[in-house]
């Protein structure tokens, strides 16, 4: 530094004092605007000044906010939605494995050995059940000759069957039954209080117990509780019964008024073959007892059971009152399949007095 100069930042000095003593422009703009207009009308300038900030700051906050509105809204529409995942419900039920047979009593019911209740029951049948010797069919076709129907397939009185109501008729509907030997009213009697009891057509059965029986199951019950005995069960045997005792008159005609129904009495057996085809040694297979004639329509008829004969021309099912009538020729050939009328003959033992 040379002596007697000044030192080296008195200009920078002598600078920032000149740059402070001259005013702001800003300031001088304002203090020359305001000479000239004046106070009043510089008033007014600021004033429309203020409201100009205030319009442009409205209209800068609107943009905005429609700005974040718009910038949301596209946010929400790029956004890709997420595809909610379908939860399966799992269950909450644990499997539970399958009971023991001796520990569930289900299992118990539904076992195939039969429980000891049911016991009584089978044996209430087996009480029902006849005790006479089973026979071969008479009259229905359907049948095995060997076959032993159960007593479960007997209808019980007053279920429907098919075919007309089982008839009856009173002694005093038949033509000279006050005449009749004692013993055979006594058998028709007895016969006619069977048919009162709607008992149907029965395959194997001699006892009305069991809701119906058979022909020749008929003839057998009907003698033996009349006194009658070794009754054979079957109508062949029945037949051969009656042929030994000598007391059997053959027919051989088909017409009712032939002579050979001359000697034909109440309490006759009757006896037919053919009624169905069966290879049997004499082949008789049907069997009734004799009536009489009844008073209205002085016709033959008859008392048994049947399955399919007529009285009045309606077929009967069951123990009932029977027309007596003559069977027509066959219709073929086969003398098996056609049936026959055989002859008659008196109950073996039974007394004329």
């Amino acid at each position: 530094m040379k002596s007697g100069g000044a030192p080296p930042h008195s200009k920078m000095q002598v600078r920032n004092v000149s740059f402070r003593a001259r005013p702001h422009f800003g300031v001088r703009v304002a203090a020359a605007t305001f000479a000239a207009l004046g106070a009043a009308s510089f008033l007014k300038f600021v004033g429309l000044l203020f409201i100009f900030a205030l319009l442009f700051g409205a209209i800068d906050v609107a943009n905005a906010a429609e700005d974040s509105l718009g910038t949301k809204i596209k946010k929400i529409f790029a956004t890709p939605t997420p595809v909610p995942r379908k939860h399966r419900k799992r269950s909450t039920k644990k499997p539970t494995p399958s009971p023991s047979p001796t520990a569930s009593p289900k299992h118990k019911k539904i076992s195939p050995t039969p429980s000891p209740t049911a016991t009584p029951r089978t044996k209430s049948k087996r009480k029902k059940a006849s005790p006479t010797p089973t026979e071969t069919p008479e009259e229905s076709p359907g049948p095995s000759p060997t076959e032993t129907p159960s007593p479960s397939r007997s209808p019980r009185p007053g279920a429907e069957r098919k075919g007309a109501p089982d008839v009856t008729l009173s002694p005093d509907e038949i033509s000279g039954y006050d005449n009749y030997p004692p013993k055979v009213r006594q058998i028709l009697d007895a016969g006619l209080e069977l048919t009162k009891q709607n008992l149907g057509y029965t395959y194997g059965s001699a006892d009305p117990a069991n809701g119906g029986m058979d022909c020749s199951g008929f003839i057998y019950y009907l003698l033996t509780e009349n006194g009658f005995k070794d009754v054979p069960r079957d109508s062949s045997q029945q037949y051969v019964w009656v042929r030994k005792a000598g007391n059997f008159n053959a027919v051989l005609s088909r017409h009712e008024d032939t002579f050979e129904l001359d000697a034909l009495k109440p309490g006759d057996l009757l006896f037919w073959s053919g009624t169905y085809n069966i290879d049997r040694d004499p082949p008789v297979t049907h069997t009734m007892i004799y009536l009489g004639r009844e008073k209205r329509t002085k016709k033959r008829v008859m008392i048994g059971s049947s399955d399919g004969r007529t009285y009045d021309g309606k077929q009967r099912f069951g123990v009932s009152v029977f027309d007596f009538k003559m069977p027509p020729p066959p219709n073929s050939g086969d003398a098996k399949i056609s049936p026959v009328f055989v002859g008659y003959g008196r109950i073996p033992g039974l007394s004329e007095d």
